[in-house]
């Protein structure tokens, strides 16, 4: 059996603008490769990068911490709630990609990661990403906790609607202990089963939400298994 990596992260830019209200990242260098050579021997030299910019930037993950200040934060987390998860893909069958109950499959959730591609990630970096965004129904939300999900994730902008202050989503997943990654990215490539999860975030203190490199191992027959199934 081959297996494959799939990237689901936005990359991270200079003044890219993730959720409307929030600033941008200010990428940059504390030193250059040319103002490190004083620093070293003749013909060595080394880029000390600088960021700056809040934890909601790109494709980032929720810890309980975010939304109850009790909460587990970042440093909190287990790794098994991050990583190594076997996954899910669920698209929602509205037109508007709005997830109902109805679209929940009827399969164990326990200790998986569930993925709801949208497809909006392809307005990503434009006006129309902050309108009209596709997310979760709140009854949608209370299946997942009482099925047992591990860890949940979309490719848009919320996982709750954001038309008013209320964040139903959020409270029940983050309630009961379920991270959240949301602006993932090429959820398309992956298959509605046999892959596993990853979205780990760097292990901060006092912090309830962060940038995740978010990707998926999707195990694939190798070659002359594939060859003896177009024989047949």
């Amino acid at each position: 059996m081959a297996s494959r990596l799939i990237d689901l992260s936005h990359p991270i830019r200079h003044g890219m603008q993730t959720y409307p209200g929030l600033p941008a990242p200010a990428v940059g260098a504390f030193r250059t490769h040319e103002q490190s050579r004083p620093h070293y021997a003749p013909g060595t030299e080394f880029h000390i990068g600088r960021i700056e910019m809040v934890t909601n930037t790109g494709t980032y993950l929720d810890a309980p911490f975010h939304r109850f200040r009790d909460g587990a934060d970042l440093s909190g987390l287990p790794l098994e709630s991050l990583a190594d998860l076997p996954g899910l893909r669920v698209t929602p069958a509205r037109a508007d990609r709005i997830a109902t109950p109805a679209d929940l499959p009827d399969t164990d959730l326990r200790g998986r990661a569930v993925l709801f591609h949208t497809g909006w990630s392809r307005h990503f970096g434009s006006e129309r990403y902050f309108e009209g965004h596709p997310h979760l129904e709140a009854e949608v939300a209370n299946i997942l906790v009482h099925r047992g999900a591990a860890l949940v994730g979309i490719d848009s902008l919320n996982i709750d609607a954001t038309r008013s202050g209320a964040r139903p989503v959020h409270t029940a997943l983050l309630r009961a202990g379920i991270p959240i990654v949301e602006h993932l990215t090429h959820l398309d490539a992956l298959p509605a089963e046999g892959f596993r999860f990853f979205a780990v975030p760097v292990k901060v203190e006092g912090l309830g939400s962060f940038p995740v490199r978010a990707f998926a191992i999707v195990d694939e027959p190798a070659a002359g298994a594939r060859s003896a199934r177009r024989a047949a």
